[in-house]
């Protein structure tokens, strides 16, 4: 009656062994290392700058416990503070010979001190979150003159596109500082482009200027425009920082405006800092630009020449020079999205982007007028441009999607899109305050977090085996079951825990034993009615079962209700209570069912149960002892 088939025991030593892998690497502690990553857009990491790094480490006499390529870094761990400061050093004078260019991001960092057999199955510690260890906190500036500039700069496109639509002859468009001045030799043609920029472009103030030769009329930014403009660029660099913050899968981010143009970024439980900075230090702004082609352009290029004026010059991917006009197409603000692919025909990987209505059309007109000509796109960083691809315009493209492809391998197609769909920014931002920032609570908010989940977990089992006796003791060992997978889950899913996680913990242990007084009770109740032992035992978990799992399904609706509508340390609190939901279910019943079924289940002969004492009503006390 009360026997498990094997293969229920298997299972329950399957998830003791997982749980007890997965935990155990919470338990060795940190070590410092110092990680090497990428500094710039177009520049990826390979396995052989791991050797690079392991000969500078050597030859600097840093001695390193390992030296590892990982996703897209190189970490070296270290035994001490000393060495780790001393590779760090070394490898900043090896790979940035020219410190105000630097190729590479060398910082500080922590790894786990678990053996490498541990790491090899992915089994590694739970982050801890900024009121527990800390985190990365960056507070920058955005450029709000970079942001009017950019804002003149595509009205000046459009003016363009709008004077040749209706085939207005202009004298020239020049754009000074924040203000545009558009000149024209005949009265009529100005007359008619007055009325027709005041009616349609509606962000300036225009203004007729005499002049000499020329008729001019001078546009100028309306205050509230400029303001719109500086608020958007705000907001707009929150929004690609929370993009781009996602899309690379760190958790629980802190980004919020703070005064009127600068940003604070929380990076909680992020243990690696390096790549916290390579995510905010690619704070791009996207541009689309026509590549001149001309026999100037070339010798330019060459080298042999001047750059023509109205053009600029850049290095492609290769380091190959390449000349490129000023005006500027597109921006990111007109991308939508940027997703990986391979062209059907030549099996190529390409980059295949989405634009809105307003890009769509620009680009329609664009590819229409420059068909054999070049594309490029740039991509500015920390005020420097490079160009990310320059593809040839085969045809006119319309309807909004775009294929670019070229000279790239599947890998740099992913991460251009994965760049580009994390979206430019409205201007320019600068890091003017960066630190690691130690737990805002202090060290004693940890012990204490500490201190309440094992004296809760103490107090519980004290009343649970002088309670219920040996029957106490299976739901203790059900409880610790539960704490295992809990943490191992948690730890799995390489989490952020926060002081509202460690209370969730708590509170989960709590409601865990709530299953097993439910199932120790109805034992109890059984023994009262007059059944054997076994049968007692059979039925208490059985009738158990269904109360159990209604009192958890309505607990777990509330906590993915909180999941659903919080966040922050709401979202996190919610997440370990709904994980400690579904282990509690495991452990107080499957797997404490498993410890009674193996301790009593060969006992055909069963006369007593160990549950404490089970009273018997008066009336029936002559026909049935109670148990003890």
């Amino acid at each position: 009656m009360n026997r498990y088939p094997w293969w229920k025991y298997a299972i329950i030593a399957i998830a003791l062994l997982v749980g007890f892998l997965y935990t155990l690497p919470n338990f060795f502690g940190e070590a410092p290392a110092v990680q090497v990553s990428s500094g710039k857009a177009t520049l990826k990491l390979d396995a052989s700058l791991e050797a690079r790094v392991s000969q500078i480490l050597v030859d600097a006499g840093a001695k390193a416990d390992f030296v590892q390529f990982e996703g897209n870094s190189i970490k070296a761990r270290f035994g001490d503070t000393d060495t780790q400061l001393k590779a760090k050093d070394a490898l900043t004078r090896a790979l940035n010979p020219d410190a105000d260019n630097p190729s590479y991001i060398v910082a500080l960092n922590l790894l786990s001190r678990s053996p490498h057999w541990l790491s090899a199955i992915h089994a590694l510690p739970m982050y801890l979150g900024l009121d527990l260890r800390g985190g990365v906190h960056f507070l920058m500036q955005v450029d709000m003159k970079a942001a009017l500039t950019k804002r003149a700069e595509a009205i000046t496109g459009d003016i363009r596109t709008l004077l040749r639509d209706k085939n207005l002859r202009h004298a020239g468009i020049a754009r000074d500082g924040n203000n545009v001045e558009v000149r024209f030799r005949d009265r009529p043609t100005f007359d008619q482009a007055r009325a027709l920029l005041t009616d349609q472009v509606i962000d300036m103030t225009w203004t007729p200027v005499a002049d000499a030769n020329d008729m001019k009329l001078v546009g100028v930014l309306k205050p509230e425009t400029a303001r719109r403009v500086q608020e958007t660029a705000v907001k707009q660099n929150i929004t690609t920082l929370h993009n781009r913050v996602n899309e690379l899968g760190v958790s629980e981010p802190v980004i919020q405006q703070q005064g009127i143009d600068r940003v604070v970024v929380q990076l909680p439980g992020v243990q690696d800092t390096a790549k916290a900075k390579d995510i905010i230090g690619r704070t791009a702004t996207l541009e689309v630009r026509l590549v001149d082609d001309s026999a100037e352009a070339g010798a330019a290029a060459a080298g042999s020449g001047p750059v023509p004026f109205g053009t600029e010059r850049y290095l492609e991917r290769g380091g190959r020079p390449i000349i490129v006009k000023r005006q500027v197409l597109l921006t990111g603000e007109n991308l939508t999205d940027a997703q990986p692919g391979f062209d059907s025909q030549t099996h190529e990987a390409t980059v295949n982007l989405t634009l809105d209505a307003n890009g769509s059309r620009i680009f329609k007109d664009v590819t229409r007028e420059n068909i054999g000509k070049r594309m490029a796109i740039l991509l500015f960083e920390k005020g420097k441009g490079e160009v990310v691809t320059a593809p040839v315009i085969r045809s006119e493209i319309g309807g909004g999607r775009v294929q670019i492809s070229g000279s790239m391998t599947s890998v740099e197609a992913t991460d251009t899109a994965l760049l580009l769909r994390a979206g430019s920014l409205a201007a320019p931002m600068e890091i003017i305050e960066e630190r690691t920032i130690g737990p805002t609570l202090g060290a004693e908010n940890i012990g204490k977090g500490f201190n309440s989940v094992l004296y809760g977990f103490a107090g519980i089992a004290l009343f649970m085996c002088i309670y219920y006796r040996l029957f106490g003791v299976f739901s203790t060992i059900a409880l610790a079951v539960n704490l295992l997978l809990l943490v191992s889950i948690l730890s799995m899913l390489q989490a952020t825990l926060s002081l509202p996680g460690m209370a969730a913990i708590a509170l989960t242990l709590g409601m865990a034993i709530d299953a097993n007084v439910l199932i120790n009770e109805r034992v109890r109740e059984e023994l009262r009615s007059g059944a054997s032992p076994q049968a007692a035992i059979h039925a208490g978990y059985e009738r158990a079962f269904a109360t159990i799992l209604d009192s958890n399904v309505t607990t777990l609706i509330a906590g993915i209700a909180l999941l659903v509508f919080g966040s922050g340390p709401v979202k996190g609190f919610a997440v370990v209570h709904c994980i400690g939901i579904l282990t509690s279910m495991f452990s107080a019943v499957f797997f404490s069912r498993g410890l009674v079924n193996l301790w009593y289940g060969r006992q055909k002969k069963l006369k007593d149960v160990s549950i404490g004492a089970v009273w018997v009503p008066p009336t029936a006390a002559a026909d049935e002892p109670a148990k003890s």
